[in-house]
């Protein structure tokens, strides 16, 4: 499986608007995208330390999903990729088909564009 970064991106929007301690059970909010990769992007982003919470496994599969909250990191990259231009911006800069980029490198290229209307290095 490779990383999606608009699921990514989907899922640190969606835990930012509910509360914290929401268990997802299900995955309704993210009927675009294949159910297994949902779940093991929430695995990976909890593994990585931008999620709070786990990944509910039963003896046949997947039963659901609890998250207590985004991490100091989570909420980083949530705020560094919430505007839609910039976000754009990315997915034709560095996020193109067929390259590979790290999720610290989107987030510092994220950063730089941000710091660039402030006049910050």
């Amino acid at each position: 499986m490779e990383r999606d970064f608009d699921l990514i991106r989907a899922i640190f929007k969606e835990i930012e608007a509910k509360p914290a301690g929401v268990a997802y059970t299900n995955i309704r909010a993210f009927e675009d995208y294949d159910p297994a990769a949902v779940y093991a992007h929430f695995d990976l982003l909890i593994d990585a330390g931008f999620l709070k919470g786990r990944v509910v496994r039963v003896m046949k599969g997947i039963s659901g999903i609890h998250i207590d909250e985004l991490t100091w990191a989570g909420y980083e990259f949530l705020h560094a990729a919430a505007d839609d231009s910039l976000w754009r911006k990315a997915k034709e800069t560095i996020l193109k088909p067929g390259v590979s980029v790290t999720f610290d490198l989107l987030l510092e290229w994220l950063k730089a564009q941000l710091r660039l209307p402030l006049g910050l290095p």
